[in-house]
């Protein structure tokens, strides 16, 4: 009889262990957790600025910057390309901006022009994709990573002044079939810092999040913005 309730008992045990393995399966991790509330953080984001540096390949050096203003509708977006295969090197530069419901390019004497071919789009998609709680393509995709990615806790540092810690993820992508990614998540305030995408040999950073960002704008834009209160 006591074998009977021993083998009982460990059988139990094993069960329990099996149930809670499972559960901590399904159950969201720590890493989980922390970007539901940056994804959640996100959703408050009024205005805020985007730098990218990175080197895909051994001749091929890109750098962009965006800044956006979701309560006036403002957006812009700088890129320069470097092509390094040529000499000399082929260097690519556009300068955009969307204000007052229309696009401008600017020329390289420094003058703008209404945009043909303009990239950057209008702010209002990128905030609404935010406030949705959807991958803009601007900040972070956290919302993809949640769903696809393996997230592990790494150590804190400190981003253009700002405490934060950094989070290592593992998902599918990049030209090898595995991207492994850093994202550095503020301490205090839960937005996204700093990202890192090992493919692409690149970093962003991101700052001023809803502050007040001065916007370089074309003389055409400012007399619709000014008319309507919004500038």
């Amino acid at each position: 009889m006591d074998r009977y309730w021993l083998w009982v008992g460990a059988r139990l045990i094993v069960a329990a262990v099996i149930v809670g393995w499972a559960v901590s399966a399904l159950m969201p991790g720590s890493g989980e957790k922390e970007f539901q509330k940056t994804l959640d953080a996100m959703k408050q984001v009024h205005s805020f600025r985007v730098a990218f540096a990175g080197s895909p390949g051994a001749n091929l050096h890109n750098e962009f910057l965006w800044e956006i203003d979701c309560d006036r509708d403002l957006a812009h977006f700088q890129q320069r390309i470097v092509q390094k295969a040529t000499d000399p090197p082929l260097e690519t530069n556009r300068d955009e901006v969307h204000a007052g419901g229309r696009d401008y390019e600017r020329k390289p004497d420094g003058s703008w022009t209404q945009g043909q071919y303009v990239t950057s789009g209008s702010a209002r998609q990128f905030c609404t994709n935010l406030a949705q709680g959807d991958d803009s393509n601007v900040l972070p995709q956290i919302a993809t990573m949640i769903h696809r990615g393996i997230i592990q806790k790494g150590d804190k540092k400190t981003v253009n002044g700002v405490r934060c810690r950094e989070w290592l993820v593992t998902m599918k992508g990049g030209y090898r079939g595995l991207e492994h990614d850093t994202v550095c998540i503020g301490l205090d305030d839960h937005l996204p810092y700093e990202l890192t995408v090992d493919w692409e040999n690149s970093r962003t950073s991101y700052s001023d999040y809803n502050n007040s960002i001065r916007f370089d704008l074309p003389e055409a834009a400012v007399q619709p913005a000014s008319a309507t209160g919004s500038n």
